[in-house]
This record gives structure tokens, C-alpha cells and sequence, in this order.
């Protein structure tokens, strides 16, 4: 077995959708491991658009296995619409498709109410939550009370489960947010009827997914961006996983030592949705002009996402953890029409030099980051697919990235088609 990582190294939506559907061609299995439907990913493939949440990229592909880790938490009624939308576009979600780790973490409906209830309980210090329960269903993980895909197929154990679960949950519910309880019994009826259409879908309890895998090349798909990890992102403003990459072997259960490409997702400029620090968001036209020309709006929540230049300290931090053998720098289209382009080479905090991305969320508010500008490229790029055809100017900002990283870019997207895409074979065991 060899193992291809592709994570997100900024904050998210770096197009790892794209770049994840152009490896499938490469590959046997793709792994979601980590995250729920919270994340989004886009794939524009022979002019239909493709949104995907819960099920991995693969699934485009008829000759791919996909599979949903233990690491994920996992919507059965999000399953059901997602793959109801990919069959009225002509895509198969079937049992031969698609696989379900038994030890995968279940969002409940409970779980999504107190969700939306903390987030608006907190007011003026919301986090940017998008209210799909994926933060309860981890914290019910972690407190061994939660529910897993192989629990929706023995209905008295579900029934337990979820008794012991609303103890504590119904008590918030009417005391604390003046809601309705949960009924335990409606529930484990609704739930159990999820896992007869999952059955086919769920691995059985033995199942290794070592020992599936042995001989084949996995591809795993992260979700989210490594700035939200749960641990060294912008704490609390961070998502409930850890989407570093180096949580691909817990999230699905292969050892940590077959892998053959990590791949670090790096969008030409920066973006995030929600609140928290984000230290080179450009408020005015630039930023706006990013918005507008990179169409810049959540596939998940549709919100509109804050905008700003590369931020290269930041994405030290990332890679100093990560291990990333390569990059694949995407939408670097969106920066066609610049004159110059502004990128973060270092951060200062009232006059004084910050070695690294902080750990204090008061320091990074007081963050000021020192930019080089180059010259843009000013023509458009869509058409190219060889890095030697690309303007000086754009192979100037595709060296600088790559100096300061210390990593080739190995994937270069010039647009949103699969087609519309460079790869340098060199840096990629993949090819």
C-alpha cells in the first residue's frame, strides 16, 4: 500500500475538491478521515458542478472505492439528500462505491439543536459555527456516550445509547435553553431506519481498513484547512478535528509510515469564513476584487468569505508540522488582473518581530504583517498547460512560494475545470 495525503494548509476552501478528483485517476481508494459535513468541496468536471460534503471526491469516478473513516462524524440524512442530488446528475452512490468505517461517529438531530443553541446564546462572541452538530457529535466522541454507524443496525443498543446521551442533553434543552426535550424512543425508531439504507454501507465490525488497502494506493482527503485544527489553529475560532495532515493515520486506521506524497493545498491568496484572527485580510477593493473575481462564497453555509493576501508565515507554521513533500497551488487565475500582488513574509506586533504564527488569540489580533509586492502577470492564464508557458511574472510568484517554503509546486490550477490544470510529474510519486 502507498498512501497520497491532500490537505488544506490555510483556513480552508483551498480547492482540495479539484485537486482531489484530478488524483483520483491515480488511485483505488479515497478516505475521508476527519471532519463532517461542515466542509465543502467543488468540482466542476465536463461542465457540471459537483457539490460535496460528506462523501469523498472519489465518488465521481465509477473505478474508485471511497470511504468514510472512523476519524469523520457523519450525517445520515445529509447522506441521503447529498446523494440524491449526485443521482439526479447522473452519479452513482451505491454499496460498491462507497464504504462506511463501523467506528464512524453518528450526528444526531439532538446534536444540531445544541449546536444552534450555543451559537446563539453566545451573541457578540459567536465562533462561526454552521450549526450541523459536528462540535456535539465530537464532544459526545470524546465523552464515550456517542454514536457509531455500526450502533444503527442493533436497535436495543441504539435505544441504550441514546437514553444515556439525553440524560445530560434534555436537561440543557429545557433548563438551560428553554426548548424541547428529545424523545429517546422517536429517536432510536428515526435512526434505526437510517441504518437499514446504510446497511449495505457499513463495513462490518471486524473490518480493517489495513488490511482492505494492502496492495492499493489511497488517497486521503482532508477537510477543512490545517488553520482550523483543533489544537494549532486559531483556537477557539477553529473547526472540532484535527486537519493537520498527520491525523490520517488515526482517522482511518493505516500506519503512519506508507506515505508517498503529502500534498499541502495552497491557494494564491487567502480566504476564511467566520470569525477569528486572520492577519492579511484585505478589507478594502483588493479584497473585495479576490471575493468577487475567485467567487468566494461558502459551498456549505453559501456565506461570503473575508479576503486577503498569501500569507507565507503563517504557512511556514503549517508546513514546519506537516511534513508536505509538494504543492498544489490553486485558483492562481483569480490573480490575472493585478498590477501587483501583495504577499506576508513576516509579522510584527508594535514593533517587534513574531517568529511564528501565536498561540494567543490577543497577539494575532495585534498582528501586522510586513508584504513584498511583485509584478502581476496581467493576461489571462486558463489556457495554459505547461509551467513553462506561464508568464515570467506568474513563474516569479510560483519560485517565490516555493523559497520561502522550502517545497516544489507540483499542481498548478489556472481555473476551475479539471482540465484547466498543470502538473509537474517530477515532484509527485503519484505519476
Amino acid at each position: 500500500m502507498t498512501v497520497h495525503i491532500v490537505t488544506g494548509t490555510q483556513w480552508g476552501d483551498e480547492g482540495k475538491g479539484k485537486v482531489v478528483d484530478l488524483l483520483t485517476e491515480q488511485v483505488d481508494i479515497v478516505c475521508r478521515y476527519q471532519g463532517g459535513n461542515n466542509a465543502g468541496h467543488t468540482i466542476v468536471a465536463d461542465g457540471v458542478k459537483y457539490d460535496l460534503h460528506a462523501i469523498p471526491s472519489g465518488i465521481l469516478r465509477d473505478n474508485i472505492i471511497s470511504f468514510i473513516g472512523n476519524g469523520v462524524v457523519f450525517d445520515p440524512e445529509q447522506f441521503e439528500s447529498e446523494s440524491a442530488k449526485l443521482k439526479e446528475k447522473g452519479v452513482s452512490v451505491t454499496p460498491e462505491k462507497l464504504m462506511i468505517s463501523p467506528k464512524t461517529s453518528i450526528i444526531m438531530d439532538y446534536h444540531k439543536v445544541l449546536d444552534k443553541c450555543r451559537e446563539e446564546a453566545k451573541k457578540d462572541n459567536k465562533i462561526g459555527t454552521t450549526g450541523r452538530g459536528i462540535g456535539p457529535a465530537y464532544e459526545d466522541k470524546v465523552s464515550r456516550i456517542g454514536i457509531r454507524a455500526a450502533d444503527l443496525l442493533d436497535k436495543e443498543l441504539l435505544l441504550q445509547k441514546i437514553k444515556a446521551a439525553l440524560k445530560e442533553k434534555n436537561t440543557m434543552f429545557v433548563n438551560l435553553y428553554h426548548t424541547e426535550p428529545f424523545n429517546a424512543e422517536k429517536l432510536a425508531d428515526k435512526y434505526f431506519e437510517y441504518g437499514k439504507i446504510l446497511a449495505p454501507y457499513i463495513a462490518p465490525t471486524d473490518f480493517s481498513f489495513a488490511q482492505f488497502s494492502e496492495g492499493k494506493k489511497v488517497l486521503m482527503e482532508g477537510a477543512q484547512g490545517a488553520m482550523l485544527d483543533i489544537d494549532h489553529g486559531t483556537y477557539p475560532f477553529v473547526t472540532s478535528s484535527n486537519t493537520l495532515s498527520g491525523y490520517f493515520s488515526l482517522g482511518c486506521g493505516l500506519p503512519g509510515n506508507k506515505v508517498a506524497d503529502n500534498i499541502g493545498l495552497v491557494k494564491a491568496y487567502t480566504t476564511r469564513v467566520g470569525a477569528g484572527p486572520f492577519p492579511t485580510e484585505d478589507h478594502g477593493s483588493d479584497g473585495e476584487k479576490l471575493r468577487r473575481t475567485g467567487y468566494e462564497f461558502g459551498t456549505t453555509t453559501g456565506r461570503p468569505r473575508r479576503c486577503g493576501w498569501l500569507d507565507l508565515v503563517a504557512l511556514k507554521y503549517v508546513f514546519e508540522m506537516s511534513g508536505i513533500t509538494s504543492i498544489a497551488l490553486t485558483k492562481l487565475d483569480v490573480l490575472n488582473d493585478f498590477d501587483t500582488i501583495k504577499v506576508a513574509v513576516e509579522y510584527k506586533s508594535e514593533g517587534r518581530k513574531i517568529n511564528s504564527f501565536p498561540a494567543s488569540i490577543t497577539l494575532c489580533e495585534k498582528i501586522e504583517p510586513e508584504y513584498v509586492e511583485l509584478k502581476g502577470w496581467k493576461c489571462n492564464i486558463a489556457k495554459i498547460r505547461s509551467y513553462e508557458e506561464l508568464p515570467t511574472e506568474a513563474k516569479e510568484y510560483i519560485s517565490f512560494i516555493e523559497k520561502k517554503l522550502g517545497v516544489p509546486v507540483s499542481i498548478i490550477s489556472v481555473g476551475p475545470g479539471r482540465d484547466e490544470t498543470i502538473v509537474r510529474k517530477e515532484y509527485l510519486s503519484l505519476f
